[in-house]
């Protein structure tokens, strides 16, 4: 078996149907890959729709599991996959035809732990097609370790965006924190530091489909605020990531620059849903105290290369003065409950 798809689903009737036609529509034998659909105790028709596959195509499989959040889901299709490598997929977003063979043809060519591609944003319909899967060449590979790979690319957060390796990811023992979001954002950095061997293919792979009503947009209370202090959870593993990179790596300052940015900016953004929520501004002081302590705060790694503009310049220029933080948010609320 060359390929594990896991699908962690909760509620996504409307858009599960397009992703497993997706993944059906690639260049493969049925026996060459798996889709394991995780159903986390959906209330719509979901598992109907999962089961229904499952009896057309022996490929796709069915878990069906008590509610635990995305986390526990992705480590539970993680324990059935038998693929040599996993691809970890949303199922509101799909795959353009025909390019997993390729992308498996250059990870096998290669011996890679992890191979990162293109992924396109969409928010009505995304293209079905490949941009360039005609006309790009693998040949050209800049293969190096994880660490090298932070320290010269910009990288997302999540997961749907690379193939990896199961027995290395296996190996590593990195698994998905459970309970908390950001979940994906800590895996996908842990494993590439551990990466012997890695590279970008910028083959045109993956449709991201923008949901105004996704878990992250999620504006109820409780949901938001657990929004906000699992980026200040996030803030505290990436300072443990960190202290683990080799100080005596040519690329270690370079590495530990870009994660100090990227924790940072769980910071930053934190503190922009903090503006919004209803925390008491009295708690910000000691949250602030706390990301000190872990060099997260004050945001003096945050604007660069991945994160700049006008915008972000400004807020962040507020976020680092703490006298003009709790005047701005007490202005800045009553306002926004008026327009949001």
């Amino acid at each position: 078996m060359k390929l594990s798809f896991v699908i962690p689903c909760y509620n996504m009737e409307k858009y599960l149907p397009e992703c497993l036609d997706s993944l059906l529509d690639q260049n493969l034998n049925t026996d060459e890959f798996e889709v394991i659909v995780v159903n986390d105790e959906s209330k719509d028709n979901t598992l109907a729709i999962a089961n229904e596959y499952s009896k057309k195509h022996s490929c796709i499989k069915v878990l069906d599991k008590k509610n635990g959040g995305v986390g526990a889901a992705r480590n539970s299709g993680l324990d059935q996959a038998i693929g040599k490598y996993i691809f970890f997929l949303d199922p509101d977003d799909f795959l353009a035809q025909n390019v997993v063979g390729k992308l498996l043809t250059v990870i096998e060519a290669n011996d890679l732990d992890i191979l990162t591609f293109h992924s396109h944003d969409f928010k009505f319909d995304g293209p079905k097609t490949s941009r360039n899967i005609n006309d790009i060449d693998a040949n050209n590979l800049h293969i190096t370790d994880g660490i090298t790979y932070i320290a010269e690319r910009k990288f997302k957060n999540e997961i749907w965006w690379f193939l990896t390796n199961r027995a290395f990811l296996i190996e590593s023992g990195i698994r998905f924190i459970e309970g908390r979001w950001m979940e994906d954002a800590i895996l996908a950095a842990e494993l590439f530091c551990k990466a012997r061997k890695m590279a970008h293919f910028d083959l045109d792979v993956h449709r991201y489909r923008i949901l105004p009503n996704s878990a992250m947009r999620n504006k109820s209370r409780e949901h938001y605020n657990k929004v906000i202090f699992d980026n200040a959870n996030a803030a505290h593993v990436y300072n443990d990531l960190i202290k683990t990179i080799p100080a005596n790596h040519p690329q270690s300052k370079q590495c530990i620059n870009r994660l100090r940015t990227r924790q940072q900016s769980f910071v930053f953004f934190l503190m922009v849903r903090l503006m919004k929520s209803d925390i008491s501004i009295d708690k910000i002081p000691e949250m602030l105290v706390d990301f000190e302590k872990i060099n997260a705060y004050p945001l003096d790694n945050f604007l660069g290369e991945d994160y700049h503009g006008l915008e972000y310049s400004f807020m962040v220029w507020i976020f680092n003065h703490k006298s003009a933080i709790k005047p701005f948010i007490k202005v800045f609320r009553p306002l926004y409950r008026i327009i949001k």
